[in-house]
């Protein structure tokens, strides 16, 4: 079993500096926003209260963090031990994605002390309601697969033994609870049918959210693996990939097949060519999950790691797209009054991801996140050509 130390060095010290530094930023705009309301840092309203907090940092967030449910499904409930070189990154991706939208959330509720509200103040008829707990129990779920990756490098052999002995019902726990949320978020916005624009609103949009959220938790898993291996001089498991690249190949054409039908039938393509605001960022979204298909469809950009890269950066942004379409852009216009994220916002927003990038790679130095590249059966040199 290996085993890692987590003393540090002056070269690994080196790695807390920008994290120091992000922290301190993000330490002044919480300071403002905390003493002063969300007045002084936002450009939100009553008008329009949900806004880059809520589309990017919890909507976008847990689609982002879907990689875990994914993978610990395909390993342990369908038994698929190939894809477990690349279990362990999804694990940690997922458990940061879902901290940093539970501290996203923070900033965003105008009283964040009442968080708890929702641990004895039962609501069943409410969506919200279904949401936190889900989040809550998933995060608790992740933890205690991170746990056991943490066990393993302290050398806590009976933890190990422990967790492994639970690892199939909670991955099954996680699985259902994820599930659960990915399409509860969709739910959320069944409430506006008046409010939000039509190239968007749907009875499915629950449905749409788990499909999209299936198909970004596969590019999430490829860009990680594809990056680390660039950052680290690692070796890249690329026939994975290539796998991961048809699954996600599969589940982008589930996912545009299901949507696009359904627009069809409502009557909402009849916007696509509107020419405002709605219409041009609906075509952005579909372009982008458009040059992910044609990259994964064409041979020879699927088996190539740039083309895996490329094919999963643009089903992301096509995802992130189409979160930021349904719960920003397509609800401005009826609010009647004009949104763009405030300094404010944006800092905080891009200060956490940027907190989150560096805490993973802290992370994976000193942890057993990635296996040995040596015997590794699907082992590519980094070195190798695209």
């Amino acid at each position: 079993m290996r085993t890692t130390s987590l003393i540090l060095s002056r070269k690994n010290l080196a790695l807390f500096l920008p994290l120091a530094g992000l922290s301190l930023i993000l330490l002044v705009f919480t300071l403002v926003r905390f003493t002063k309301g969300l007045g002084a840092v936002t450009n939100l309203s009553d008008a329009f209260p949900w806004g880059l907090w809520v589309g990017f940092d919890v909507v976008c967030g847990v689609a982002l963090a879907a990689g875990g449910f994914i993978l610990t499904g395909i390993v342990y409930l369908f038994n698929s031990e190939r894809y477990k070189p690349v279990l362990r990154p999804a694990i940690l991706t997922a458990f940061l994605g879902y901290l940093l939208v539970c501290l996203g959330l923070m900033y965003d509720l105008g009283k964040p002390w009442n968080i708890w509200h929702p641990l004895v103040m039962w609501n069943p008829h409410s969506v919200m309601f279904e949401v936190a707990w889900c989040v809550m129990l998933y995060t608790t779920v992740l933890a205690l697969e991170f746990g056991s990756i943490v066990a393993e490098a302290m050398n806590w052999k009976k933890l190990v033994m422990a967790f492994h002995a639970v690892a199939v019902p909670l991955v099954l726990a996680g699985v259902l609870l994820s599930t659960l949320h990915q399409s509860s978020l969709g739910s959320l916005f069944l409430i506006v049918p008046q409010k939000l624009h039509p190239l968007w609103y749907s009875s499915l949009l629950p449905l749409n959210f788990w499909l999209s959220a299936v198909a970004v938790g596969f590019a999430t898993v490829i860009l990680e693996s594809y990056t680390t291996s660039k950052l680290m001089k690692r070796g890249l498991e690329l026939e994975l990939l290539i796998d991961l690249g048809r699954f996600l190949w599969l589940a982008l054409v589930v996912y545009l097949t299901v949507r696009l039908q359904d627009m069809a039938l409502r009557g909402a393509l009849s916007h696509v060519l509107d020419g405002g605001l709605e219409s041009t960022a609906f075509l952005i979204e579909m372009s982008l999950f458009a040059s992910a298909l044609i990259l994964l469809t064409i041979r020879r950009t699927h088996a190539s790691k740039l083309g895996l890269f490329f094919a999963a950066l643009f089903a992301l942004l096509g995802v992130v797209m189409n979160r930021l379409n349904v719960s920003i852009i397509g609800l401005v216009s009826d609010s009647g009054v004009k949104y763009f994220p405030s300094w404010g916002e944006i800092v905080i927003t891009a200060t956490l991801t940027a907190m989150g990038f560096t805490i993973f790679f802290i992370l994976v130095r000193f942890l057993p996140i990635f296996p040995p590249d040596e015997g590794h059966p699907n082992h590519v040199p980094t070195a190798a050509k695209h």
